[in-house]
């Protein structure tokens, strides 16, 4: 009877059971505390791995762990959250750029060295946002912030560069920005090539620095000015040989 009674009991618990309301707590949906800045860390994240070829919003939001409809609350786009990343790869090369500036003597050699120095470092470190920067296609250069931030770091060649262009004497807008030109050439084209494998040649050391395209600059500025001084002195001497020849009378030159 004792057992009859239990099984009852333990029956009629069961069925009250499944009557009662369900009283588990609700899962709260996912709110990210700052959704934006995680998707441009995810972005960025994902775009080291992938490449900006491969970069989805989907794949962006997965990695950040939020819905994939989320990224569309901030970024139209992917060329939107592309433009987002890009901004902020300048703006840490930017730092890099005037960090480096400031710990370097001020002379023009090593002012040029340090901007070869900082493009190879922050292109080794981060490839892919290096080549994100600077692939036009893939971001919208009407965005203000990245055209500001991108003002301000090529400020730092303009600066770089000025010395470099009075020692050549280039003097006019054209031949100054043909001098900020050959320095961006030559740190940029040098970095790009380090991350694409294509140097160093085969036996040769791993790089450090760019070339130093200052000492050549200003070597080459000061072989110029060297050889337009020994000119101008062989033209003086010569012009002052002619001076002591005797001149003839116009009787003699009849």
């Amino acid at each position: 009877m004792e057992a009859l009674a239990e099984d009852i009991a333990s029956q009629t618990l069961e069925a009250g059971a499944s009557d009662m309301p369900n009283l588990r707590v609700a899962e709260k949906p996912y709110h990210h505390g700052n959704l934006r800045k995680a998707l441009i860390e995810a972005g960025l994240a994902v775009l080291e791995e992938v490449g900006h070829a491969g970069l989805t919003l989907r794949a962006v939001a997965s990695r950040a762990g939020v819905s994939h409809a989320a990224p569309a609350h901030h970024f139209a786009s992917a060329k939107g959250l592309l433009t987002v990343m890009a901004t902020s790869a300048f703006a840490r090369f930017e730092a890099a750029l005037a960090d480096g500036r400031a710990k370097t003597d001020p002379d023009p050699v090593s002012q040029i060295r340090v901007m070869g120095r900082v493009y190879l470092e922050f292109a080794r470190a981060h490839p892919e946002q290096f080549r994100l920067m600077f692939t036009a296609a893939k971001l919208d250069w009407r965005d203000a912030e990245l055209l500001a931030i991108a003002r301000m770091t090529y400020r730092h060649l303009e600066e770089i560069a000025r010395p470099a262009a009075d020692a050549m004497g280039a003097n006019s807008a054209t031949a100054r920005t043909n001098v900020e030109y050959l320095i961006w050439s030559v740190a940029h084209g040098f970095a790009h090539l380090a991350i694409e494998h294509q140097i160093p040649k085969p036996g040769a050391p791993v790089p450090t620095d760019v070339p130093d395209i200052g000492g050549l600059l200003f070597a080459t500025a000061h072989r110029g000015q060297a050889g337009r001084v020994k000119r101008t002195k062989a033209a003086t001497v010569t012009a002052g040989k002619r001076n002591l020849k005797p001149r003839k009378s116009k009787a003699e030159r009849r």
